[in-house]
């Protein structure tokens, strides 16, 4: 019966990173929206695999993560395949870029200022205060 828990416990946190509730997993497999079933074999190979339930929900974490932050599906089958990555699975760096009234800015390093670059796609020097500038994270 302890390892049916250890089970359920890996395929609920797989379920959980996806943005499901507990309540919402037992409503789904109850419809068969979820075949809950077709989760439990590849947890069980993933505790044997981790060498406990705490390292598998690690590794389906750092999985998710990355996954995610490059907006690609996953399943409890991409922990094993990414298994000899995982110390290097990082998410996607979020980068935010300069904006100053909707226009974008660069920074010159040559001339240590920050530019405004007008519709034209000219660069105006940026004469407001630091904190006046828009830093949007950019898709």
């Amino acid at each position: 019966m302890d390892k049916e828990t250890d089970i359920q416990k890996v395929v609920n946190h797989f379920f959980e990173t996806k943005g499901f509730t507990l309540d919402e997993i037992k409503e789904s497999a109850k419809k068969k929206k979820i075949i809950y079933s077709r989760f439990t074999r590849p947890a069980k190979e993933l505790i044997e695999l981790a060498g406990s339930v705490e390292k598998a929900k690690e590794a389906i974490t750092i999985v998710a993560n990355w996954a995610k932050s490059r907006k690609l599906d996953y399943s409890i089958e991409t922990v094993f395949k990414k298994w000899l990555e995982l110390g290097k699975l990082k998410p996607k760096e979020v980068v935010k870029k300069p904006y100053y009234n909707n226009q974008p800015m660069v920074w010159s390093q040559v001339k240590k200022k920050w530019y405004v670059i007008d519709d034209g796609g000219e660069w105006l020097e940026y004469a407001d205060k630091e904190n006046k500038i828009e830093w949007r994270i950019e898709e």
